[in-house]
């Protein structure tokens, strides 16, 4: 017997005897998804995870069953079980091929045969064998998945089963690190409603809904926050606004979920016009979850005002929410909360394929430093001579025109100018100088193709962005800003960043970085083109595994915390005043004709870390030998469309996708070179090919083998690959070639060369000659 039957006559069978699917409150979930697998380019994905089984009970993923062939080992889908378990965090696992059981004990790591499946009420005992009241209420209520047609992700049922636990023990202060675009927002919704349902409460009796409060810094994510909590009763919403308190002279208290952003908290004024925050007019114990967006941002730091609303609402279960590992910058927050329940890092995001790849282009120019010359004149400003202006000086305390402008030109150059792009800009007059240079560099007729949104933008600012952020809209194509875009845009069909500031730290650097790791059809990768040496920022092992603990940090007092020129605004995107006029040059007459620049590309390792050009060729190099072992080999397994997929197929699961290879073309100086070229070259050193050469050299024996028909046929296939690359020469390619040569006519096609296997022939075997050895 095969699996499927095996499953069907002896592994279903065995499960339902054991009351899985029929006692209630249990489920079977079949070929339940796991990952979907990292995106590699050209629409394909590395290999995904699907277990055969996932047992449930009460709402709750309590085992993973790994199914094999009749004939197979019982243990042969033992690692399997095991991985697929520790990916989902479940206790036991077993595998089976239909005569026998293997289970595993993922926690205390024992593992044998066992006569028969545990019943659901078995493996929940087993599982939770310390009783919580709390604990059993909550699974009691599902998740929200609008039915079935917004499930979970693993990783995100995960943290919600986390946090639920920390709540059901009494825990008070909670903290939950995933990689920005993993839905942080989803998981905060999905714990608010088992809490809502099971009618938690700080009196821990289930006497009255919970009131929670979502506390962000910026009114956008709070917007976004309240929307995404849209399937509450409408009446349990509350949206916090200072103009409605204010016309009210109240804060409003009738609701469950309440949203607001911290400067509206800290707002509001007394009788005698003093400064009286407004959350003081909620009693302490008036919430009892609070959950704090994006926390590392001020809220739970020592020296903040912010502090203040916490430490106010002390009674309540405090969930932090952040997208950054613990570091020196942000240590403050891992003392306030205490260690996260659960991590899920930028790595895994990729690797698992819910995060989209990127790719980094580094681009240095000569003007990267400045050092005034007399021949240089100076516009306005006062000029140290012999000082080194770098990075962290232009555009802030001095400014030259023709340095900028080079910048923009060498990435309007490189991008695709359809595509959306952020420009992150030293200063809000940057961005706006940056804006008004994009406009006047664009291909585009469109006068609104770039936009600058910053502060000082206002509600026009905050118009362009909702339009960016509309996937069915193109314009504004390319959004400046300094310091606003860096969080709250969730806008998935961001393609390029461009870092024109300086990053300090790898806190911000991961929050900008996460504007495009957001996942929409047909994105493979995003860019991120670094004009500021940011990079150095993806070296951060921390993330890619446990973070280790900071050095201890003197503490150090924050600026700011006042109230807001205009109170529960919030967008956190003012300029520091600059300590004198800034320093405006005009280069000398010849100078900006010869700034020039230097690009490099950093790939990356399927353990998250980054390589450069040659440590990618070099590993490409030792696992070649794995794929062929020889030239002539590689020369047959390119020759036909099938063997070549399955070829680039291995090699993509091995990190060495198309997209790498096509960096990889352009770094050998073979953009106009078949894929071939890339392998041979850096298995044997062979010199390369462009495709015109091939294709006029494979003409010759392809004149001597195939009829007139074919040949034009074959010419117009031809002429396609060398416009296009390789890929024109894949199987799914022939249909749209034929429609293309034959207007749509497919039985003119067939009258010309054939039946559709005798086209298939032609197609396949003409190939051969493109990549034969030069006698």
């Amino acid at each position: 017997m095969n699996e499927a039957e095996t499953r069907a006559e002896h592994i279903d069978p065995a499960l339902q005897a054991a009351g899985w699917g029929v006692v209630d409150g249990s489920r079977i979930r079949r070929e339940y998804p796991i990952t979907p697998g990292r995106i590699e380019g050209l629409g394909r994905r590395g290999k995904s995870l699907t277990a055969d089984y996932v047992l449930e009970f009460r709402n709750t993923k309590l085992a993973v069953v790994e199914a094999k062939a009749w004939e197979e080992a019982l243990t042969e889908g033992v690692a399997q079980a095991k991985n697929y378990a520790g990916k989902l965090a479940i206790r036991f696992t077993y595998s089976t091929n239909g005569q026998g059981i293997y289970g595993v004990d993922m926690e205390e790591g024992t593992e044998g045969e066992w006569p028969r499946y545990p019943t659901p009420e078995e493996l929940w005992n087993k599982t939770f064998a310390i009783q919580n009241a709390w604990r059993d209420r909550f699974s009691l209520v599902p998740f929200e998945d609008k039915g079935g047609s917004h499930p979970g992700r693993y990783y995100q049922d995960i943290a919600v089963e986390r946090v639920l636990d920390a709540v059901a023990n009494g825990r008070q202060r909670i903290l939950l690190t995933l990689a920005t675009g993993t839905g942080k927002t989803f998981i905060a919704f999905q714990i608010a409603w088992k809490l809502f349902h099971s009618r938690w409460n700080l009196s821990r009796e289930p006497s009255r809904r919970p009131r929670i409060l979502f506390l962000a810094d910026r009114n956008i994510l709070a917007n976004q926050a309240y929307n995404a909590f849209s399937a509450f009763p409408e009446d349990a919403l509350v949206r916090i606004d200072p103009a409605d308190i204010r016309k009210k002279g109240k804060v409003p208290k009738n609701g469950s979920l309440f949203f607001t952003i911290f400067q509206t908290f800290m707002s509001g004024t007394g009788e005698e016009g003093k400064p009286t925050p407004y959350f003081g007019d909620y009693p302490p114990d008036f919430f009892d979850l609070i959950i704090i967006d994006e926390c590392h941002r001020g809220g739970a730091n020592d020296e903040s005002n912010w502090r203040d609303i916490l430490e106010h609402f002390s009674p309540a279960a405090q969930l932090g929410l952040t997208a950054t590992p613990k570091r020196d910058d942000n240590v403050d927050t891992y003392k306030y909360f205490g260690d996260p329940v659960f991590i899920y890092s930028l790595k895994e995001g990729i690797n698992d394929g819910f995060l989209t790849p990127f790719r980094v282009k580094q681009i240095s120019t000569t003007l990267d430093e400045y050092v005034y010359t007399p021949d240089d004149k100076l516009v306005e400003g006062e000029i140290e001579s012999g000082k080194r202006y770098t990075e962290s000086d232009f555009n802030k305390i001095i400014e030259i025109k023709e340095r900028e402008a080079h910048r923009v030109k060498l990435f309007m150059d490189q991008i695709d100018q359809k595509e959306k792009t952020l420009v992150f800009c030293a200063t809000q007059e940057h961005a706006l100088a940056v804006r008004d240079l994009i406009n006047q560099m664009k291909k585009s007729k469109d006068p609104n193709y770039c936009q600058r949104v910053t502060a000082e933008d206002g509600a026009l600012g905050d118009q362009y962005l909702r339009e960016f952020q509309d996937n069915e809209k193109t314009i504004p194509t390319i959004l400046t800003t300094s310091q606003k875009l860096s969080t709250g845009v969730d806008a998935r069909n961001v393609r390029n960043i461009v870092l024109m500031r300086p990053v300090n730290s790898m806190i911000e650097f991961k929050q900008i970085i996460g504007r495009g790791t957001r996942l929409y059809d047909g994105k493979d990768y995003f860019t991120i083109y670094d004009f500021v040496k940011a990079h150095h920022h993806f070296s951060d092992p921390e993330w890619d595994g446990e973070p280790i603990e900071p050095e201890p940090k003197e503490p150090k007092p924050v600026a700011g915390g006042g109230e807001p020129s205009e109170p529960g605004t919030g967008e956190g995107d003012t300029d520091p005043s600059p300590p004198k006029k800034k320093i405006k040059i005009n280069l000398a007459d010849g100078k900006s004709r010869i700034i020039q620049h230097m690009m490099s590309t950093t790939f990356w390792h399927t353990d998250g870390t980054p390589m450069s050009a040659q440590q990618f060729m070099e590993m490409l190099f030792g696992k070649l030998p794995e794929f062929f072992k020889n030239e002539a080999e590689l020369r047959t397994l390119w020759s036909a469309p099938e063997t070549r997929r399955k070829l680039l197929e291995g090699l993509a699961e091995k990190g060495f996708g198309h997209d790498q290879l096509v960096e990889m073309q352009k770094i050998i100086d073979a953009e106009k070179s078949d894929l071939f070229d890339v392998l041979a070259h850096v298995a044997y050193a062979m010199p390369t090919l462009t495709r015109e050469e091939r294709a006029a050299r494979a003409k010759v024996s392809i004149s001597a083998k195939f009829s007139t028909k074919q040949q034009s046929f074959i010419d117009f296939v031809l002429a396609h690959y060398v416009s296009v690359g390789v890929g024109e020469l894949d199987t799914e390619k022939l249909t749209p070639l034929l429609r293309l040569k034959y207007r749509n006519s497919i039985s003119d096609a067939v009258a010309d060369l054939g039946k559709p296997e005798e086209i298939g022939s032609v197609f396949a075997g003409f190939q051969q000659f493109l990549y034969e050895a030069t006698v």
